[in-house]
């Protein structure tokens, strides 16, 4: 059988029922496109699935086309370059240069936790090894490729991709793709309307199609009642008082800079003391000097020069200086560090020295998913394991959610309701599975359009016409099974993967007839 070259259809290989992962597969005849490459974080269950093999042989896409910088979104890269994917990546400038910062610091970052496993003793392979190293990262930038914002970007056989301004963070987008069978709408992360930081979010053209992020798909961000971020600012007063210091987990990209420009605010205007403010995390003070630099996608009020001014700023580059902050020989200080959800990084040596002592505080500046170490400090966890070890939690936790720059339920609604042409079905994903439902129910409701969360695996048949549940795309095939082998040349292989890209075309009565293809990837025995 040989595929419709007009037949398209679109799979959900991460980001449905969770936060993480962020992976949509558009199959058009043969062509195979990825839009985002995320890593799974959180939930145990859910990092396995970085190391299962892909769903589908990655030699075979031939393009990916990323939404923006966050690990979530593009963390899964060398991973698939490891595993044979040698095609263009495309994103926009600003997202090229986040991207590499942000790949060279998690390939680091797998090398030297796979260390410290096999030191400490707390990993069940032997020996520990990380899931791609900064090898696989070196070999996958050279495929990055920028592409301006509201430009199109022909990739060939109908597909047509454009990239417009989200406002999430630098160099964030929403991405069309035009095919043969429609067009389909990716959201990404879709910011806020008022970005303290980054130039407004901008309506892209609609599609009949639409995948929406629903990360606070069922409630809304708190307005603040007095003064903006007072509770981080009551937190940094007291903890002054009793001679500690605070600790923010922020993620090194974004959530650092519109952290940094609170906290000058605050200072400026006499509301929290002058306190050092440390930026531990080589990957944010990388990230800080590309927004500097950003002067033409920052907000019209905002002067590069001056936005992320703390007076007394300390940029922690190296990892003797990181070392010394950690050991706590300071005064009362700020520390920002990541990762934002404190699932690695330079954070959890902070927690480990911090979180045992009354004095001091830890804020927590966003989202955080379920399964992560900030997800158990903001629902009251008493003891975390870190590094193989439990460490008591006697710090003050706090919780300031008025920084994430993530579009709340009314805003998702508002950004959906201004698409031109109105879509024909919206997909609710990178949400937990109650918040995409409910985003689900509140578009249907309010706007009249069908909306459904779909599944982890799931397929869909993209068509003008019609909209087809379609078969899963990936059959594992059973290891055990001694009839899964075949004898070539006098070789005998096992049946390691087989995939099937398949569509209902026709059926009587309990007959099925389907078109597509099958590849079935073999491993040669002894």
């Amino acid at each position: 059988m040989s595929a419709d070259p007009s037949a398209t259809s679109l799979s959900f290989l991460g980001a449905t029922e969770t936060v993480t992962g962020s992976k949509y597969l558009l199959t058009v005849g043969e062509r195979r496109v990825l839009v985002d490459c995320g890593q799974f974080q959180g939930e145990k269950a859910l990092r396995l699935r970085n190391w299962a093999a892909f769903p589908v042989v990655p030699a075979t896409i031939t393009d990916v086309l990323l939404t923006h910088a966050h690990l979530d979104h593009c963390g899964y890269l060398p991973a698939l370059v490891k595993a044979g994917f040698a095609g263009r990546i495309h994103c926009t400038p600003h997202t090229l240069e986040l991207a590499t910062i942000v790949l060279r610091d998690a390939g680091h970052l797998q090398e030297r936790d796979a260390e410290d496993a096999a030191v400490g003793g707390w990993s069940k392979h032997s020996p520990p090894r990380p899931l791609y190293d900064t090898q696989d990262v070196e070999a996958t930038l050279p495929l990055l490729s920028a592409v301006d914002f509201d430009t199109d970007l022909v990739l060939g056989d109908g597909i047509v991709a454009r990239w417009t301004r989200a406002g999430h963070i630098l160099g964030s987008a929403s991405i069309r793709v035009q095919t043969p069978g429609g067009a389909v709408l990716f959201s990404g992360d879709v910011g806020r309307v008022d970005h303290p930081v980054l130039r407004a979010r901008e309506v892209p053209p609609g599609a009949d199609y639409v995948v929406v992020e629903s990360t606070y798909g069922d409630r809304e961000h708190p307005q603040p009642r007095n003064l903006p971020h007072e509770r981080l600012a009551d937190a940094i007063r007291r903890t002054e008082q009793r001679g500690g210091s605070v600790l923010i987990p922020a993620f090194a990209v974004d959530r650092t800079e519109v952290v940094l420009q609170a906290l000058g605010e605050m200072m400026r205007h006499e509301r929290i003391p002058r306190l050092p403010v440390y930026v531990n995390s080589p990957m944010a003070t990388a990230a800080l000097d590309v927004y500097r630099a950003a002067a033409t996608e920052l907000r019209a009020d905002v002067d590069p020069r001056s936005a992320f001014d703390v007076g007394d700023l300390r940029e922690v580059r190296t990892a003797d200086e990181s070392r010394a902050l950690t050991q706590g020989r300071h005064g009362p200080a700020i520390i920002i560090s990541s990762s934002g959800m404190a699932t690695g990084g330079r954070v959890l040596h902070h927690l480990e020295r911090m979180l045992p002592d009354p004095r001091n505080a830890v804020v927590l500046t966003g989202y955080q998913a379920v399964g992560t170490r900030g997800r158990q400090l903001a629902e009251g966890a008493t003891r975390l394991k870190i590094h193989g070890q439990y460490v008591g939690v006697r710090a003050e936790v706090v919780m300031d959610d008025e920084f994430s720059v993530h579009a709340d339920a009314s805003d998702l609604v508002s950004w959906v309701g201004d698409l031109r042409p109105r879509p024909r079905l919206v997909f609710c994903t990178h949400g937990e599975r109650s918040s995409a439902e409910a985003l689900a129910a509140r578009l249907e409701k309010e706007l009249r359009v069908d909306a459904v969360a779909p599944r982890l695996d799931e397929v869909v048949t993209i068509d003008a016409g019609r909209l087809d549940t379609a078969l899963p795309t990936v059959l594992p095939a059973p290891a055990t099974s001694p009839n899964l082998t075949v004898a070539i040349d006098g070789r005998t292989y096992a049946a390691a993967h087989l995939e099937a890209d398949l569509r209902r075309v026709a059926g009587a009565g309990d007959d099925l007839v389907l078109t597509g293809t099958i590849t079935l990837r073999l491993t040669p025995q002894g």
